[in-house]
């Protein structure tokens, strides 16, 4: 049984009646055959992994055009997770929403492992939108991918009943305004371009002196417009 976490301050909860929690309901109570929740559930907890992976890809693959832009895209996406991670946390104190499976038990089926952390925004979901956005402002092909990715995520952590709506869509935003916002300053948009050139060098270094069994295919790279 699911315990209330105790707290010093005194924590929030989504009122029944509003529409954040019936979409809560109606989403997360989708869930029930074994086939769709195991789904739901490897994409909750894995899609985050794969889109890190997909964003040091971005970076490190030896593409045939734009390669410079698409690292600016990995960069301006990293720096952009870890700002709005740190943002996340501030509103995550200060607004202290309770987990929907612990502030209306009966009413939520949890398929994943609980926590007692606050619920907004998410911080899963923060960090995809962050990530995908930061690339698709240098690649809109990729950042298409890695958006849509998100919202997958986005969409799986509530049917698995960690997250109300309210929290993936704040986390969404969040994520997406904070890669905007450091894209939109021209300072630290050279910054971020400045360290991909500069990382990239090295990088390419290195490559060109590990054995060719080892390298990235380079003779027949991938070209996405």
């Amino acid at each position: 049984k699911l315990r209330r976490p105790l707290r010093r301050g005194r924590s929030s909860s989504v009122l029944p009646g509003s529409m954040d929690y019936t979409l809560y309901k109606t989403i997360n109570g989708l869930s029930g055959n074994s086939f769709v929740d195991g789904l739901f559930k490897l994409l909750a907890s894995g899609l985050p992994y794969v889109l890190v992976a997909l964003v040091a890809l971005v970076f490190l693959f030896p593409w045939r055009v734009r390669r410079q832009e698409r690292r600016s895209g990995a960069v301006l996406a990293t720096a952009s997770v870890g700002l709005a991670l740190f943002i996340n946390q501030l509103i995550t104190d200060a607004v202290d929403r309770m987990r929907p499976y612990l502030a209306h038990p009966a009413d939520s089926n949890l398929l994943i492992s609980y926590s007692h952390d606050p619920s907004f925004p998410s911080d899963n979901v923060i960090g995809a939108f962050a990530l995908a956005f930061g690339i698709w402002l240098y690649d809109r092909t990729l950042g298409t991918t890695l958006l849509i990715i998100g919202a997958v995520l986005a969409f799986s952590r509530v049917y698995v009943g960690r997250h109300y709506p309210g929290d993936v869509i704040a986390g969404a935003l969040i994520g997406t305004a904070v890669a905007a916002i450091l894209y939109l300053l021209p300072p630290m948009r050279r910054l971020i371009e400045l360290v991909a050139e500069r990382v990239g060098q090295i990088c390419d270094r290195v490559s060109s002196h590990l054995p060719r069994s080892t390298r990235l295919n380079e003779k027949s790279p991938l070209k996405v417009p």
